[in-house]
């Protein structure tokens, strides 16, 4: 596991010959670090930091596309330029969103693997956590409906002669990479809310 995270829980014939309430207080502890390293606004803005990476590659994507479309042949050089440098910054992103995505799955085994460890109610009510998804669900609410304004509206409003095919496929990129990233909060925090409610069912 990596360095910032809490270690797996020490297995069951071991845990027989522990101190109760020395498991009890790692079980709560570590529960409340892991539910901060899920749903924390740290990881919020994580996932905000990467969307805003993509749109930037995206953005070297959508200028490669209007220069690919401009009649003199300088600007075919041009669109060459920031379709490398999309792609350079596409790529990385692409990894960092997997590093998160691996990170994430680590967690949400810590998080059951601990859970399953003993039965706390009053460490485990705060683990749900209704705040914090209720603001990751709200903040992906708006994300997401200025996501899919900006790629139906792009869509709707483009005209034959005004608009290039360039402009509105970079805006309309944009607004997915928007409302995609409003989906996968809106997925994280519902995923948390809806796997508490069940780990902590007894509780």
């Amino acid at each position: 596991m990596p360095r910032d995270l809490p270690p797996p829980p020490p297995p069951a014939h071991l845990r027989a010959w522990m101190d109760d309430t020395v498991v009890r207080a790692d079980r709560a502890r570590f529960l409340s670090d892991l539910g901060r390293h899920s749903l924390g606004l740290g990881r919020l803005l994580l996932l905000w930091a990467v969307s805003a990476v993509f749109a930037l590659g995206w953005s070297f994507v959508g200028m490669a596309l209007m220069a690919f479309e401009a009649p003199d042949p300088f600007s075919a050089v041009f669109g060459l330029v920031f379709a490398v440098l999309g792609a350079g910054v596409l790529i990385p992103a692409g990894f960092w969103f997997a590093w998160g995505a691996r990170r994430d799955r680590q967690v949400r085994r810590l998080l059951s693997a601990w859970a399953e460890t003993d039965r706390d109610p009053a460490a485990d009510s705060r683990l749900r956590a209704p705040g914090r998804s209720l603001t990751w669900l709200l903040s992906s609410f708006v994300l997401g409906a200025l996501g899919l304004w900006l790629t139906f509206g792009t869509a709707l409003s483009a005209r034959a002669g005004e608009d290039t095919y360039g402009e509105v496929t970079y805006y309309m990129g944009l607004g997915m990479i928007l409302w995609i990233t409003a989906l996968l909060g809106t997925a994280k925090a519902a995923a948390h809310y809806h796997w508490a409610l069940r780990a902590f069912r007894r509780s």
